[in-house]
């Protein structure tokens, strides 16, 4: 079958050889194994981060968001039959969705909005998956509540982002501040239904205060931490929470002491890499964000459609990525 693979790590991505066409076995499911024949992917940073930094000895697959369908199942499935139409986010341990056919486990796949295309939806599980547990798991906050509270989104116009701003202004009362600079990512970002919409790359708290707002009760710091903490900590109310989902060298976190603020990393493939207790709460999370795509609540966040499943085009797309300027997600479709 078809795949797109990097043998060498760390190779810039107009190089020809950073992404490859390969041709590889189909693959076996194991007990609780979905096969799924793939329709569409999305390219998020990790898919960038791997090829840079992953070194491997024999060619290794990326890609973590499909939208497919089942051809066969392992003996154990109880979740899934043949023919059912899917969306997930896989596991980072295992060969990536960049081929014509993937295995996922079937606690952590979803079915697919019915109300949208493989490519669509393609767009939604890994950005899913990562908001939602943020914002329920590790902030703990509580659908329908939040009222008088408020929640600083950083990096607003990006694909997790687009999530966070959705599922906090349709699921709790919190009022909901997102970051972004260029015009059209500023109309992204209000389009998707955040409050305010302030540029990152101007002061954070006299912005706030231009809208009204002294102080942030959550924030979720989805990139460039780093550059933004201090000023982070500065608008945090005493005993706010700050999370993050990039990689930043070092915090210094001890000026978080004087305000009791609290500190959370979110990471989706904690639960399939270490298959916890509660893994299969990311199916069921999956089916709840099918749901409310189906209803009208949340829509998908493609942002740019590159074409057909293959090394030139999955090249533009980590370019993309890397380049800081996405807006939304990037997907590819068919092969």
């Amino acid at each position: 079958m078809k795949a797109i693979a990097y043998s060498q790590h760390g190779l810039p991505i107009d190089d020809e050889q950073s992404l490859i066409d390969v041709e590889i076995d189909q693959p076996v499911p194991g007990p609780r194994d979905l096969l799924i024949e793939v329709r569409a992917v999305s390219v998020n940073p990790v898919d960038t981060k791997v090829r840079q930094n992953s070194e491997t000895v024999a060619p290794r697959i990326l890609g973590w968001d499909a939208a497919g369908v089942v051809r066969a199942t392992g003996e154990a499935v109880t979740l899934f039959q043949p023919g059912d139409e899917v969306f997930y986010a896989g596991s980072i341990t295992r060969p990536g969705s960049n081929s014509e056919f993937h295995l996922v486990d079937e606690r952590i796949a979803g079915h697919k909005p019915s109300s949208l295309d493989f490519a669509q939806s393609a767009a939604l599980p890994l950005t899913s998956i990562t908001a939602w547990e943020l914002l329920f798991d590790r902030l703990k906050i509580s659908e329908g509540q939040g009222k008088g509270e408020t929640l600083l989104v950083v990096g607003a116009a990006g694909g997790v982002g687009s999530m966070l701003i959705q599922l906090a202004r349709q699921l709790t009362s919190m009022t909901v501040i997102g970051t972004a600079s260029r015009p059209e990512t500023v109309d992204w970002v209000k389009a998707l239904g955040a409050h305010h919409v302030i540029n990152h790359y101007a002061p954070l708290k006299e912005q706030l205060l231009d809208v009204g707002i002294t102080e942030v009760h959550h924030v979720a710091s989805l990139t460039h931490t780093a550059s933004y903490f201090e000023q982070l900590i500065a608008v945090l109310a005493p005993q706010g929470q700050l999370a993050l989902i990039d990689d930043p060298e070092s915090l210094n976190v001890l000026p978080m002491k004087g305000k009791s603020l609290s500190l959370h990393w979110e990471f989706m493939f904690t639960r399939p890499i270490f298959e916890t207790s509660d893994m299969i709460q990311q199916h069921q999370l999956l089916e709840r964000i099918s749901e409310l795509v189906d209803q009208g609540h949340i829509k998908t966040t493609l942002g740019a459609h590159f074409g057909t499943i293959n090394a030139a085009n999955l090249r533009r797309a980590h370019a993309l990525i890397e380049s800081n300027q996405a807006k939304g997600k990037v997907v590819l479709e068919g092969f």
